[in-house]
């Protein structure tokens, strides 16, 4: 691991820039995601966005480091998206620069919540075509233990009211999760795995995006 430089920090939360001056977020101690190997994060809006003939309303759950939004941003179909991230910090920190991609916040089409999404998604209905969810490393791979209830059918079954008729629900992982496929097959009607391979600098991984498409309620 390369020398790293504390460039921010709020409680648990800390933004550390390395040696060859990419940059890396922690929570809890926990590798979340870097400025390295993105693609799976850019992945997770476009195979969603490539799903739905007319994406104009999108929720993003977790800002990361903000790849997931400007690739939904780069849509031109997309009106309007709603950004929920839990830690002010990290919105604050995007929006000063701290970590690229400031302008995605500051595009007209964008909204930030700072809150917990599973909230949100409750006072939700029928508010979204898509939602893309990348809370943590997956349900196998927690940085908050109380992010586990993301995972599970009451949250998903708010996920799914909060969908449009023809709506689409995606939720990121970082390793395959028979559980999540399980339990999204069940409050769905159906779902798809779909692997994607990445390189983590010479190591070989293999990341997943399960997709449902909500069926009718009644």
């Amino acid at each position: 691991m390369p020398p790293v430089e504390e460039i921010a920090s709020d409680g648990n939360l800390v933004l550390r820039r390395r040696e060859d001056g990419s940059l890396e977020l922690r929570a809890n101690g926990v590798f979340v995601m870097d400025t390295v190997e993105t693609s799976t994060e850019r992945e997770l809006a476009v195979r969603a966005l490539a799903l739905h003939p007319a994406p104009a309303r999108v929720l993003v759950g977790g800002l990361g480091l903000g790849f997931t939004l400007r690739a939904v941003l780069a849509d031109p179909r997309v009106e309007h998206v709603t950004v929920v991230e839990i830690e002010t910090a990290l919105v604050a920190w995007t929006r000063a620069g701290l970590v690229p991609g400031g302008e995605a916040l500051s595009d007209p089409r964008t909204r930030v919540e700072v809150a917990d999404v599973a909230h949100v998604l409750a006072a939700s209905c029928s508010a979204y075509d898509l939602i893309l969810l990348d809370v943590d490393n997956g349900p196998g791979y927690l940085v908050h233990d109380a992010n586990a209830g993301l995972y599970r059918a009451p949250a998903l079954e708010d996920a799914r009211r909060a969908t449009r008729p023809g709506g689409i629900v995606v939720v990121w992982s970082a390793a395959a999760s028979s559980e999540l496929e399980m339990t999204m097959a069940g409050v769905f009607g159906g779902v798809r795995a779909l692997p994607y391979d990445v390189d983590l600098q010479g190591r070989a991984e293999t990341y997943w995006l399960y997709v449902s498409a909500p069926t009718p309620a009644g």
